[in-house]
């Protein structure tokens, strides 16, 4: 049985994630900082909860340690948690936004994966699925017939393009360890006001198909739910 852990599962593509790992069979722990919401999103999947604030050592490390004591490791790691920040024009974005945003997204992403990468290391083969974003890849905000280049948001991209090169180099750091980004693609989700095209099942193709590799997979990709992207 495959063991997966998701952080910000309790809705959206976490969520949905989640569902459609349950329905392949995963045995799926579900992260959320907010108590009531994740155990709620938990019980209705049939998964079980556990507390996660991402930006917060001793929670992060608390919820390894509940892991390592319930289920002794896990299989699969999918860094979903994220935030989009402020709206506000390139001139009026302030440090404290970027910490904000880096903060959740990357730092996140580097707190989750250092505390929980002894207990993948259990697993015979340990997947990490960060998802980053087509808004952070350089090929995808340079080409005019893609949407990505049409949306102003500095700190959100800049963020998610670290997400990518973060994902390159732990899995040049790890061959052990498969690692690679998934881009949901624009979906319909709250960071946008449901207005994306896909729909969340579209949207965690490439996030499942990359949690469900077997030992002969890719690691150090980028991919979106038609093959690998460029960035």
């Amino acid at each position: 049985m495959t063991t997966t852990f998701i952080t910000g599962a309790n809705k959206s593509l976490g969520y949905e994630t989640a569902r459609r790992l349950i329905e392949a069979g995963h045995t799926v722990l579900i992260g959320a900082r907010d108590p009531e919401r994740g155990r709620a999103a938990a019980d209705a999947l049939g998964a079980r909860f556990v507390q996660i604030d991402v930006t917060d050592d001793a929670s992060v490390a608390a919820a390894a340690a509940h892991i390592e004591a319930r289920e002794g490791g896990i299989d699969v790691l999918i860094n979903n948690a994220g935030v989009f920040g402020t709206h506000n024009l390139a001139d009026q974005i302030t440090a404290a936004d970027a910490g904000e945003v880096f903060d959740v997204n990357v730092v996140g992403i580097v707190r989750v994966t250092h505390a929980f990468l002894p207990l993948l290391r259990k697993s015979a083969h340990p997947v990490i699925v960060n998802v980053s974003s087509g808004m952070g890849s350089f090929a995808a905000t340079h080409d005019a017939e893609r949407v990505e280049s049409r949306n102003l948001a500095p700190l959100y991209t800049a963020s998610k393009a670290a997400v990518t090169m973060l994902t390159t180099q732990y899995a040049k750091s790890w061959p052990d360890v498969k690692v690679n980004a998934a881009d949901p693609g624009y979906t319909a989700t709250d960071f946008n006001g449901h207005s994306g095209p896909q729909t969340v099942t579209e949207g965690t193709d490439a996030i499942v198909e990359l949690a469900t590799i077997g030992p002969d997979g890719p690691t150090g990709t980028f991919r979106d739910r038609h093959g690998e992207m460029a960035w």
